[in-house]
């Protein structure tokens, strides 16, 4: 009895014996990518304007450093404290989906989604997918039972549905669909049945309908899903996106142009380049042949993720862990689908490689609960 107790405080002690090398290393190179092709993507629009070519690469550096810093927080501490905290942690960041909405918040492209202070912005929708992570796995940990009744799945929908809808509103599709990828994601785990989680998609395709109905769904979002259907109806507008990425991404051929050779990102044809179309300068100045490296260390990402839910000793270890891999995974799928031509455009960043400081941050602390659990596993 004594020498399990001598080993699990020594486990606790020591938990950085138990660190998942793959996991971080495949998050950080994915992040080092992204610089350079956050570089290579506004290098001509900045030289153009004769403004220093560095500029968003610093901020990403910045971010990344801090990144690092949250990782390493979300780390250190057990993790089966958040279980505690998830209603707190939840409501705060409802609570700035709230306030997002109000005049403190900014509006950019038509679309209020976040806070500028200092010159960056804060997004509080990319960190609600992790406190809703979180809450879910609360929620659900404390069922104690692996036959959700259909009862448990709408409590459960419920959690997702208030911040969905807000984030809806402002108006973001994209992380509207992660935060629904997630939810049936975690159900699945949780062991919901085949017949709950269709009425659960019943549900939500009343919803969907009756938003339509309403004129809910912006004119432009009606366009962009127009254009996805048939992107030669109005190739100069709806279907401009979809087609320079196809273009971009064709050109790459098998090996790609080289690394700052790409003509439709010297050309500045590809809009938000940067952001939620970096995939395109990855596959025109890599080729096939490095769009499937990349796509390998995503792939590593998510086997980690799932199999870190797999290993851990409790429900909310396994259910955190879960929906991290099921928001990965929806993301990657998206964001690379749509510059291939198989899905809607839709406002997702790549994780790790897209520009932007909130949703590298989150991505990091979804990193460092991952490591957590990963860590506190035989505990």
């Amino acid at each position: 009895m004594d020498l399990v107790a001598g080993r699990t405080v020594t486990a606790e002690r020591r938990p950085i014996r138990h660190l998942d090398p793959l996991l971080l290393g495949s998050a950080l190179i994915l992040a080092i990518v992204g610089l350079f092709m956050i570089f290579s993507a506004t290098k001509p629009s900045l030289q153009t304007l004769r403004l220093d070519q560095t500029t968003f690469v610093k901020k990403q550096v910045t971010f990344v450093a801090l990144g690092l810093i949250v990782t390493l927080v979300m780390a250190t501490f057990n993790y089966r404290f958040l279980k505690i905290y998830a209603g707190f942690i939840y409501a705060a960041l409802v609570v700035g989906l709230v306030l997002v909405r109000t005049p403190l918040g900014t509006s950019v492209a038509g679309a209020q989604r976040g806070f500028y202070i200092g010159g960056f912005q804060i997004t509080p929708s990319e960190y609600m997918k992790i406190g809703m992570i979180v809450m879910l796995a609360a929620f659900l940990a404390e069922l104690k039972t692996q036959d959700l009744s259909l009862q448990d799945v709408f409590r459960a929908t419920a959690i997702v549905l208030f911040p969905a809808i807000l984030v809806f509103f402002q108006p973001d599709v994209g992380t509207t669909i992660v935060m629904a990828a997630i939810l049936v994601g975690v159900l699945v785990v949780a062991g919901a049945s085949a017949r709950h989680l269709g009425a659960l998609a019943l549900t939500a395709a009343v919803l969907l309908f009756g938003a339509f109905q309403l004129h809910v769904v912006k004119d432009y979002q009606l366009e962009r899903l127009s254009g996805f259907l048939d992107p030669q109806s109005d190739p100069l507008r709806t279907g401009y996106n979809r087609t320079q990425a196809e273009i971009a991404i064709g050109s790459g051929g098998l090996t790609g142009t080289g690394y700052g050779r790409g003509t439709q990102t010297n050309l500045d044809f590809v809009p938000q380049q940067h952001t939620d179309f970096i995939f395109t300068v990855v596959g025109e100045e890599f080729g096939f042949v490095g769009s499937m490296v990349l796509l390998t260390l995503f792939a590593i990402l998510i086997w980690r993720a799932f199999r870190i839910a797999l290993l851990s000793k409790d429900a909310f270890g396994t259910f955190v862990a879960a929906g991290i891999a099921s928001m990965w995974s929806i993301q990657v799928f998206v964001n690379v689908g749509m510059t291939l031509g198989i899905m809607p455009i839709t406002g997702i960043p790549l994780p790790f490689v897209s520009y932007g400081g909130s949703s590298l941050l989150a991505n990091c602390a979804a990193v460092g609960l991952l490591l957590n659990v990963h860590m506190r596993r035989l505990k």
